[in-house]
């Protein structure tokens, strides 16, 4: 099949599927063209069958705000009619899968009919679309899409309570790659950070309010009154500043430490003891599941898809959001014993191999072919 894949080219989560997705179907010998306005940040290696189309924008002085809409549009028409694209794959539903429609209807003209898959991802639900600016863009460009499919059951649920929603929804999860995620030897990376054999707790995230990222620190904090330990965060956004005022206001900054964003993220897993995300909305929790790949159990919210992920008692522990005296005591009571500890970092694993992407990579294919096949009836 030769796909084009819209998404959002950042170290965010619909990014980094929408990437891993398009590399690992290249990988099987597929065509796969990503279309956007900046090379995806893990598009990282070439493949012979693997393209990258930039989105120009205007800079015409009338307009206050680039109308990347519009461009974005202009391209999938171009890359559709002149790669012979079979089908679309939009990632995030603002503005990619009303994009996407424009395009369709312009392509009609050329008497072209491409159907477009969109994945639904989180946050284009539960926060953008809700907003009633978008809402009524949101629910048409859903259901004028040929196929849905969202990264969760608890997202699908959500997406077919807020909105108007016609067109029947596929649920395909998240995936890991096994190969990239897998626990190193980094004995002396870790001795480096915890010269005295502390525990080793772990956060990652772009830093926003919804990730919680000062109750990973008030966490922490009451962890390391009960286990000697040290806290790595890995990333950056708007809370970072609060976060680091936070640390130095309890009296543990010496041992937090801001690693900023990190495109090697499993080689920090590897040394990592436990994976802290007490995040308000999570419709999957792909960093998690890097973790449990990595063999780090997690301690979450029970938020969202965070329930379909992270199993209580095996792979860690779900705690209501804000209850930080409760993600606080699982995370000790896996901390501190060591043979406990092995048990959940090995179940960790176990779990997350059922997410490989070998297991996902042939449902996208399916649904692709499925969906073509729909189209052609039309």
């Amino acid at each position: 099949m030769k796909i084009g894949i819209v998404c959002y080219p950042t170290f965010g989560g619909s990014g980094v599927v929408a990437t891993e997705l398009g590399k690992g179907l290249a990988s099987k010998g597929h065509e796969v063209h990503f279309i956007t306005y900046n090379k995806p940040a893990r598009l990282d290696f070439f493949l012979e069958n693997l393209y990258y189309h930039e989105v120009s924008i205007s800079q015409y002085p009338l307009f206050d705000f680039p109308p990347y809409e519009s461009a974005l549009a202009s391209k999938l028409v171009d890359v559709v009619r002149f790669e012979e694209l079979d089908i679309l794959h939009v990632h995030y539903a603002i503005p990619h899968a009303s994009a996407a429609y424009l395009a369709k209807q312009i392509l009609k003209t050329y008497g072209i009919n491409i159907p477009v898959v969109t994945t639904l991802h989180g946050t284009d639900i539960t926060l953008v679309g809700k907003d009633k600016t978008f809402k009524p863009v949101v629910t048409f460009s859903i259901n004028e899409s040929d196929g849905v499919t969202t990264v969760s059951e608890n997202l699908k649920s959500q997406t077919l309570e807020f909105f108007d929603i016609t067109r029947e929804i596929q649920v395909i999860p998240n995936f890991i790659d096994l190969n990239r995620f897998v626990n190193k030897n980094r004995l002396h990376f870790k001795k480096a950070i915890a010269p005295d054999d502390e525990r080793i707790l772990v956060h990652t995230s772009n830093f926003r309010k919804v990730k919680n990222t000062q109750d990973v620190v008030r966490i922490f904090h009451k962890v390391s009154q009960t286990i000697p330990s040290k806290l790595l965060m890995v990333g950056d956004g708007p809370e970072r500043s609060n976060v680091e005022e936070l640390s130095r206001q309890l009296g543990i900054s010496n041992s937090v430490r801001f690693l900023g964003k990190q495109d090697a993220v499993e080689e920090i897993l590897s040394v990592s003891d436990l994976f802290l995300m007490p995040s308000s909305s999570e419709s999957f929790g792909l960093a998690a599941l890097e973790a449990m790949a990595c063999r780090v159990p997690v301690i979450s919210s029970n938020i969202g898809g965070l329930p379909e992920l992270n199993v209580p008692g095996v792979t860690g522990f779900l705690s209501d959001v804000d209850d930080i005296e409760d993600m606080a005591k699982n995370a000790i009571y896996i901390l501190e014993d060591c043979e406990r500890l092995e048990t959940f970092k090995q179940a960790a694993y176990e779990h997350a191999k059922k997410f490989e992407i070998s297991q996902i990579l042939p449902q996208y294919e399916e649904y692709y072919q499925r969906t073509i096949d729909n189209s052609k009836k039309l």
